[in-house]
This record gives C-alpha cells, sequence and structure tokens, in this order.
C-alpha cells in the first residue's frame, strides 16, 4: 500500500493518468470489459476532460488528459455516483466514480469481490511540451513495450 498523498488533478492542467490491477492482476478480462471502461470513460470523464492519448492493456491503463478550465465543462453530460450534484467538481473524484463504477460492473459480472486497481491511481502533471510528446508516445507505445504487438498500429 502506498502512503503518498497523491497531486489533486487541477483544472488547466495534463496529466498522465495510469494504473494496475491489485497485485498486478488482470482489469480486463474479455473485449467487452475495455468497451465497459470507455463507455464509462465517455461518461464520467469525457465531460470534464480532453483525452490526447490512451492505451487498455490487459492489467493496466495509461490515459493522457487534459482537465478542463470550468468554462469548458459540459456541466449537463456530468454524472455523478451520488444524486446530488456536489458544490466543486472535483476531478480526481470524478475518475474515482469511473474506476468504481467499472469496479462494481466486473466484480458482478465475473462474480468476484474486492478492489480491481490498486489506490489510488497514479498522475504525473505534464510540465512541457516536449514531456508530452514523449507520453504520447510511450502510451501509443506501451503494447509493443510490453510485447503485445511488434508494432503500436496493431494495436487496437
Amino acid at each position: 500500500m502506498k502512503n503518498y498523498k497523491p497531486i489533486p488533478l487541477e483544472k488547466g492542467n495534463y496529466y498522465h493518468i495510469y494504473n494496475r490491477g491489485n497485485n498486478g492482476i488482470d482489469v480486463f478480462f474479455d473485449s467487452e470489459s475495455y468497451y465497459h471502461f470507455l463507455r464509462l470513460f465517455d461518461r464520467y470523464i469525457s465531460p470534464i476532460a480532453e483525452t490526447y492519448a490512451w492505451c487498455l492493456l490487459k492489467n493496466h491503463f495509461h490515459i493522457l488528459v487534459y482537465i478542463k478550465l470550468d468554462n469548458e465543462i459540459d456541466y449537463s453530460k456530468l454524472e455523478y455516483s451520488t444524486v446530488e450534484k456536489p458544490k466543486v467538481l472535483d476531478p480526481s473524484k470524478q475518475f474515482g466514480h469511473l474506476f468504481n463504477a467499472y469496479t462494481q460492473a466486473i466484480n458482478k459480472k465475473f462474480n468476484r469481490t474486492g478492489a480491481l486497481f490498486e489506490k489510488p491511481f497514479e498522475r504525473k502533471q505534464i510540465t512541457s511540451e516536449r514531456y508530452l510528446q514523449n507520453v504520447i508516445y510511450y502510451i501509443h507505445n506501451n503494447p509493443v513495450q510490453h510485447g503485445f504487438v511488434q508494432q503500436m498500429s496493431l494495436y487496437p
């Protein structure tokens, strides 16, 4: 278990978001689980962030996002895990809602219990254009790095 407080996701910044299965377990079990994760991502994250790169692998994922400013957020499309709209929109909590919703669906479908992802999810703020370019390449090349394919264009 990690003993650090992660940096908050702040509006107007770019972040490399990544996580893996708890204890390295798989988090995507069949093709439908990848699609379900992306549908939930669209529901919880797309209203608050622009996605620049992403890669879902069997036991982990990488996502590069820009967290939108208040005037860029489409509040009408936002979904929360509670009935009431929060007073302050917290991008970190939106990612938490995504991961919780996905975990609940996977646990129900595959008759499992407990945490699916490591907590807290990892995030690194992108601080330069060069770093942004490197992260985009890193994310798209990840399936090659892990031996799933010979070239990045072959990975779905």
